[in-house]
């Protein structure tokens, strides 16, 4: 575990003992706590909230234009998640609410037929929001939704051919918000996850010392700008285009894959910004912090350019040299600050979570 490799964390936050550490560290965890956890979780809530009450308006009295309104609500609700959804520790991570919100990747297309037998099928439990909550995970969340609103016969929600699909949609969508909720006023709990991450000490089952609780932040970083460039953008990528794997890109059916990559860097610069992390280095180190930030911009402003069917994209060269380039500024910033930022802190290179070590 990372956890391991912190020896000289304390000094690089210029802790001189271990009761000032845990201070220190709660400055930081604090800052990244207010300026970014509670905003994105509280933003994912007002967003999903949005979308539960487009789609309660779409079975209502369904139009092409209510059938719109519900796929731009998806859309923001896309964007709010995958800026948040770097944090996916602490209350999202309780009762399943993580592979309950995306259940994603979906290799083997299980949780695809799943929701195609519920359509076919009809089933009623599935319009239910609470019996939907206990169904498979694949069955309640954004995946399941995006193929209600985009899938196959998605075309008659802007109709009253077909009100189970709206019904199953709306039910879907109320779980997502619940969950958003739930994760939302946890966060905001005083005596909650929060006061455990920012007040490490003896006592506390979670955090013992300031450097286990700053190793949490520094790994959401590491960890999460390997899976957006290994998992997220590679899973779809190939080396070559004939590698290339369209169908596995993630929202690729609303067409929100380049919008779900960009939020995750967003929400990687607004933590990395909000923390202020990049103040503990030493000052002739400092410009990595400024590096870091440029390109993250860059990365998100480049995965952002990348719109529409993502099959055609893949097809056009200058379209596929900006997934290339996203590849290459993702593999830049994981050296950045997989190696030469935590080296700073005294970790140890090339930690990852997703190989097992």
């Amino acid at each position: 575990m990372l956890k391991r490799f912190l020896p000289a964390l304390a000094l690089a936050l210029a802790m001189s003992s271990p009761a000032s550490a845990s201070v220190k560290a709660s400055h930081v965890i604090q800052r990244a706590i207010d300026g970014f956890v509670r905003p994105a979780y509280a933003s994912l809530h007002d967003h999903a909230d949005g979308l539960a009450k487009a789609m309660d308006a779409l079975c209502q009295a369904p139009s092409q234009g209510n059938l719109d309104a519900a796929h731009a609500e998806f859309s923001a609700t896309v964007a709010a998640w995958s800026s948040a959804e770097i944090i996916g520790f602490g209350p999202i991570k309780e009762n399943n609410r993580l592979e309950r919100m995306l259940y994603w990747p979906d290799r083997k297309s299980i949780g695809l037929k799943q929701v195609q037998a519920a359509l076919a099928a009809r089933d009623p439990t599935a319009t239910d929001p609470a019996q939907l909550a206990g169904k498979s995970v694949a069955m309640q969340g954004l995946g399941a939704l995006e193929f209600v609103l985009y899938g196959d016969g998605s075309e008659a929600l802007a109709g009253k051919d077909d009100p189970y699909r709206c019904a199953y949609g709306a039910a879907i969508a109320k779980n997502i918000e619940t969950m958003a909720a739930d994760v939302d006023a946890a966060w905001k709990k005083p005596d909650g996850f929060a006061a455990l991450w920012a007040k490490p000490g003896p006592d506390n089952a979670l955090y013992r010392d300031g450097t286990e609780a700053v190793t949490e932040l520094v790994g959401v970083f590491i960890n999460e700008l390997e899976m957006v460039r290994d998992v997220r953008l590679k899973g779809f990528l190939g080396a070559k285009p004939d590698a290339d794997k369209p169908r596995q890109a993630i929202f690729w059916r609303s067409q929100n894959t380049g919008l779900s990559l960009a939020g995750n860097l967003s929400g990687i610069d607004t933590l990395f910004e909000a923390s202020k992390l990049g103040d503990a280095l030493p000052e002739d180190a400092r410009w990595m912090a400024e590096s870091i930030h440029i390109q993250l911009v860059n990365g998100i402003a480049t995965a952002r350019s990348v719109q529409g069917l993502i099959d055609k994209a893949l097809a056009d060269p200058v379209e596929r040299e900006k997934l290339e380039h996203f590849a290459l500024i993702t593999s830049s910033l994981s050296g950045l600050i997989g190696t030469r930022l935590t080296a700073e802190f005294g970790l140890t290179a090339g930690f990852s979570s997703l190989d097992g070590d």
